[in-house]
């Protein structure tokens, strides 16, 4: 029953942790003011390591630093007691420090101070304490004084020199060295083991020498001892010798030993070492030849990447080894004479480490939480818990404080439950400390960072604004916009545990003011953040990678779209470095341009754009590139009767590669002083083998060909002359052929200059007739034609060449079939008729000739062919003779004849052709097409357009291909892409035109036109109404025909003739009105002042009659002939309908006549009375 209760208790226990909701530690801040109000038990910060090893030399200095609030008080045990300080006087404590110093300038030895000690650091809520740290001097003791007898031993045998160095604190590193301090030299024969001894595998007689010395080096005290030499002596058989430096015995017969094991001994050992320690495993072995030594780990690879392999694989280095590295390693040694293997087995035991290490917890009243301590090891550590130095079950009972393993659970924390905890886990190996300490605070919430920042960002940029607080209990944080709505959480924005707010996608309307609150029982606090949105920096048009000729100009373009609110700058850099620009180097705001290039400027050119919040940058490299330099050094070698091997140095490429090489030859024979191209190479190669013509004195140059250009010519080459030799080139182009009935003409063209090969080129020529099995006939001859006489007309003859020089004949040509000349064929095609026609074709037969009244080689029948009428009556068209070829070898030829003009009368006849001559004329045939349909009418268009009508106009077909009916015309409304219900209207011949009235001035139509026979309508022509081209003039006659305008017009009349009567009046009353003539008259010289004072500008013309008008005899004026229109501008004054006159007045002013009361004969009151009248 004690038993089932007791696991019913645990079952309880464990169900309460599950269910038990744990507070979020509360993370302090390190603000300085947070912290100066905060207070906090001590915490350990620095202390000195546990394995504490001084140099007696010095001071010893004890490091224990701690922090807390209060400041933390110090004290220290020795050797677990109370260690008094202040007895001491050697022995100080810095201020503010737990820090000990031990001086030892009036006295004192230092290892009187050796001891396990102890820092303790607290305050009023706890107490800290360090780890325990072994202080131990380090020691640097002498060698024991020691004769040696000298080491003798046989030559091939093994040896081993031991070291065996004083035990120092740290040990001593040992190595071994002559007297002349000269490192003894070591190799997989002979080196140092882990324990300081020398090892030989086996001793050969150069071994033998008086100082072997063995060094250890104290790391503390910089010093290094030396152990008394050995002297080795080896023993040799020196009987048998021979003489072979090749051999390290000298010759001598050394007796050959199997491997056996100096370190270590045995079969097997065995090795242990702590985890994350490193393992260093030895092997070494003698044996005569020296064994090779090599590792392998059973049940496993050896792990490859933290093996080391040292010593000339003697030695393996295992660094920070675990667990999975224990295990049997074997090391086997072998020479040819067998093998020896040791296996090691190695454990790997641990000293404490940690899985969970505790760490301080700052609580709020009434909240919980928990302490984890977890280690593990090998033997699995025990775990021990302590509160404020002391064991926790010897400790004050905390109600809120429960123990569970290596758990403590607080529950409901109360002001007075701050302490420090220490958590001890131990084994054999080691043990670990940790302290951390539990805080209880209260405090109100507080903002931490800047008040109203100021934030900038980019446009659909993430975006946090942080509002960074304190408080315990930890306050709840809520965001805020513009001071108005609810919290701002989900959706396009995200608040964190932190104060941080997330907009996850800035936009425009994010802008604002943002308020962040924090909260709790104690109180509250908040904060402003102003954001502002901005529209990215980008780079719209970037630059672009160039490769430019040298001395071009180069242009990066780099256009930027940028937040005009911003400050911004546009920098542009060469290899990031800034680019000084100046006279050539010009920018300006949307690009970078470089003049006349050259080396110097090649580069990766960047363009960035930069605001204070953001930046964008672009790359573009610049090449530039440069025709090559030309080829040097040219050297002909293995020369050769048809080849010789050219070799050059290639140029510089200015960053073009050379994409081939072209070689120029010129010889001095046949076209001296003329450069020729012989062949072209890749641009990988520089040494090719030309081959050659015979018979010819080369010189070369070559030039080397890149993107940008050909380079010059390198210097010309030695000169390399073949030698002569047969022709191997067969003559081209053979052929015979008769330019005469009775001849053949044989013909070729000659070899090439670089061709003959030799002296004295001439050709020889084999003819005879076809299947004659005949004699050959021959010729030999320079030129290149030979002409047969006397032979047949049109015989077959098989023709063959030979080229031939002083060295001897080149290659036959094959036989090649030639023909003598060609006469007229006598014989005419015959029965030559017309099966079948239609409009535009006609089907033509006759009977062939013989072949031998071809008397040549068959070419053609050809067809003369002409239209000799019209059946249309008056039609007038232009007679052409035209001639058709067909090629056709069947017993009944035939063919078609088209393109032929519909309802016209044709003749022809028909020749047959050989390749020189026509034979005679057949009978001439007639024959008619039938009707066909019209072409197009010669002409269609829209003659005028009126405000209500449209009239077009159109001519007859050229080709009426039949006799003319009519026309019909299709006439649609066109309104844009749709179009109206067609219309059709149809004429006699003999009707050329047609006026269609509009029912709507802005009505516009599609017309289609085609002229008709008896087999129905021909080619359509389409022609579109156009618009009205002046609408302004539409305008005006609506508004002149509007009533109320001819009224006003009519008003304005009346009151212009109401004017001029009434300044006749005033002139006949004594006025005076200078009237002059429309010509340009002077005025006096003179100015007449009138009694009253006023002057009078007129002329003596004013006593004169108008002009254009004419007196009677009795005096009185006639009718004017002048009108006002006279005086208007350019006379085309218009009336209305009615007779109405709408023109306007128009003062006709002389350009002299600017100032004063002149004015011109419009305004006359008498002109414009007779010009009324």
């Amino acid at each position: 029953m004690m038993m089932q209760g007791r696991q019913l208790a645990m079952a309880l226990t464990l169900l309460h942790l599950l269910l038990w909701h744990e507070s979020l530690t509360i993370e302090v801040p390190q603000d300085p003011k947070i912290l100066a109000d905060l207070r906090q038990p001590p915490t350990i910060t620095k202390e000195s390591v546990k394995d504490y090893i001084v140099d007696p030399r010095d001071n010893i200095i004890i490091e224990c630093e701690a922090k807390g609030n209060p400041v933390p008080m110090f004290t220290w045990r020795r050797n677990g007691k109370f260690f008094n300080i202040g007895k001491d006087p050697r022995v100080t404590m810095r201020k503010r420090s737990g820090t000990l110093e031990i001086g030892f300038r009036n006295g004192g030895r230092p290892e009187d101070y050796e001891g396990e000690y102890q820092c303790f650091a607290g305050n009023d809520h706890g107490l800290a304490m360090s780890n325990k740290i072994l202080l131990r001097v380090s020691k640097a003791p002498l060698w024991p004084k020691e004769v040696l007898e000298p080491v003798v031993v046989t030559e091939g045998s093994s040896l081993v020199l031991p070291c065996n160095p004083p035990p120092g604190l740290p040990p001593p590193f040992t190595f071994w060295m002559s007297s002349w301090m000269i490192p003894i030299r070591q190799d997989k024969r002979v080196s140092k083991g882990l324990n300081g001894d020398l090892y030989f595998s086996n001793v050969m007689a150069q071994d033998a020498q008086n100082d072997y010395s063995c060094n250890a080096r104290f790391l503390f005290t910089h010093t290094i001892q030396q152990k008394n030499p050995f002297t080795l002596q080896v023993l040799t058989n020196n009987n048998d010798t021979s003489d072979n430096d090749s051999d390290p015995y000298g010759g001598r017969k050394i007796a050959e030993s199997t491997p056996t094991f100096l370190s270590p001994l045995g079969s097997e050992s065995a090795k242990m070492v702590l985890r994350d320690e490193q393992l260093l495993l030895e092997c070494i072995a003698a044996g005569l030849p020296t064994p090779e030594v090599k590792w392998f780990k059973k049940g496993g690879d050896l792990p490859g990447r933290k093996v080391k392999f040292e010593n000339y694989n003697k030695t393996i280095k295992i660094s920070n080894v675990s667990e999975e590295d224990a295990g049997e390693y074997v090391c086997m040694a072998n020479n040819h004479l067998g093998s020896i293997r040791h296996s090691i087995f190695v454990q790997i035991k641990a000293a404490p480490y940690w899985l969970d290490k505790p760490t301080n917890l700052v609580l709020a009243p009434e909240e919980n939480g928990r302490l984890v301590c977890r280690a593990n090891g090998n033997p699995k550590p025990s775990i021990q818990w302590l509160v404020n130095s002391l064991p926790i079950n010897s400790s004050l009972p905390d109600p809120s404080r429960q123990m569970m393993g290596d758990t403590i659970i607080f529950r409901s924390v109360q002001m007075g439950s701050s302490a420090v905890y220490q958590c001890n886990a131990s084994n054999q190996h080691g043990y670990l400390l940790a302290n951390a300490f539990v805080s209880v605070i209260d405090m109100r919430p507080r903002m931490l960072g800047p008040k109203n920042q100021l934030i900038k960002v980019i446009e659909n940029n993430r975006t946090f604004l942080d509002c960074p607080f304190f408080g315990s209990p930890f306050p709840e944080l809520r965001w805020f916009r513009n001071g108005q709505g609810s919290g701002l959480d989900g959706g396009h924005y995200r608040a964190y545990i932190n104060g941080t707010l997330e907009i996850k996608r800035a936009r425009a309307e994010d802008q604002g003011t943002y308020t962040c609150v924090a909260s709790s029982i104690l109180g509250m606090a908040e904060n402003q953040v102003r954001l502002e949105v901005k529209e990215p920096s980008r780079i719209v048009r970037a630059p672009e990678h160039h490769s430019a000729i040298r001395g071009s100009t180069v242009r990066f373009d780099c256009k930027v779209k940028f937040d005009h609110s911003l400050p911004v700058t546009v920098t542009w850099t060469k290899d990031d470095n800034p680019i000084h620009l100046g006279w050539r180097l010009r920018k300006d705001e949307e690009s970078l341009t470089i003049p006349n290039i050259n080396e110097g400027d090649e580069g990766i050119y960047t363009c960035t754009v930069k605001t204070e919040i953001d930046q964008d940058s672009a790359s573009a490299r610049l090449t530039v590139l440069g025709r090559p330099d030309p080829p040097m050094d040219l050297e002909l070698s293995d020369p050769a009767a048809r080849s010789v091997c050219l070799t050059w140095i290639p140029g510089d490429d200015h960053r073009s590669p050379v994409k081939e090489f072209l070689v120029q030859f010129e010889e001095d024979r046949w076209e001296p002083g003329r450069w020729q191209d012989l062949a072209t190479y890749p641009g990988d190669l520089n040494s090719v083998i030309l081959q050659l013509a015979p018979f010819v004195n080369y010189q070369f140059r070559v030039i080397a060909i890149n993107a940008v250009g050909h380079s010059e010519a390198s210097h010309p080459s030695p000169k390399y002359h073949t030698s002569s030799a047969a022709p191997d080139v067969i003559p081209r182009g053979l052929r015979g052929w008769g330019s005469e009935k009775n001849n053949m003409e044989i013909t070729w063209e000659p070899l090439l200059d670089l061709e003959k090969n030799g002296p004295n080129l001439h050709y020889c020529v084999w003819w005879r007739q076809k299947d004659s099995d005949g004699e050959w006939n021959n010729v030999t001859i320079i030129g290149t034609k030979h002409v047969v006489q006397n032979t047949e007309t049109y015989v077959p003859y098989e023709i063959k060449i030979q080229a031939r020089n002083d060295l001897g004949a080149g290659p036959q040509s094959n036989v090649v079939i030639g023909y003598s000349g060609e006469d007229k064929p006598t014989s005419a095609p015959t029965e030559l008729r017309v099966s079948k026609v239609d409009t535009t074709k006609a089907n033509i037969q006759w009977k062939p000739v013989n072949q031998i009244s071809l008397r040549g080689e068959f070419k053609e029948y050809r067809l003369y062919y002409w239209r000799k009428s019209s059946h249309v009556p008056g039609l007038v068209f232009r007679k052409e003779n035209k001639t058709k070829g067909f090629y056709t070898t069947v017993a009944e030829p035939s063919t078609i004849l088209s393109e032929l003009v519909p309802f016209s009368q044709y003749k022809m006849f028909m020749v047959v052709a050989n390749n020189r001559y026509e034979g005679p004329p057949s009978k001439t045939v007639e024959f008619s097409t039938k009707e066909g349909v019209p072409d197009a009418p010669s002409f269609f268009r829209i003659k005028r357009r009126g405000l209500d009508s449209i009239h077009l106009e159109w001519d007859k077909p050229l080709e009426p291909n039949g006799l003319l009916i009519g026309y019909k015309l299709k006439y649609q409304i066109a309104n844009g892409s749709r179009q109206g219900q067609p219309r059709v209207e149809t004429f006699l011949p003999n009707v050329t035109d047609f006026t269609l009235r509009l029912p709507d001035r802005s009505t516009r139509y599609n017309f289609y036109l085609s002229a008709l026979t008896q087999m129905g309508a021909g080619e359509v022509v389409a022609e579109e109404s156009p618009f009205f081209a002046n609408e302004a003039y539409i305008d005006q006659v609506d508004i002149a025909t509007q009533g109320w305008f001819i009224g006003l017009m009519c008003a304005i009349a009346l009151i212009i003739l109401i004017l001029l009567i009434v300044c006749f009046i005033k002139r006949s009353r004594g006025g005076k009105y200078p009237v002059r003539d429309k010509k340009d008259l002077p005025l006096d010289a003179v100015d007449h002042k009138d009694p009253n004072g006023s002057f009078d500008y007129h002329s003596d013309e004013d006593n004169k009659p108008l002009q254009g008008s004419q007196t009677s005899l009795e005096g009185n004026v006639k009718e004017s002939d002048d009108s006002l229109v006279d005086y208007g501008e350019g006379g085309d004054g218009q009336f209305n309908e009615d007779g109405s006159f709408i023109g306007q007045y128009t003062v006709k002013k002389d350009k002299d006549e600017t100032e004063g009361n002149e004015s011109s004969e419009a305004t006359s009151p008498v002109n414009a009375i007779y010009s009324l009248a």
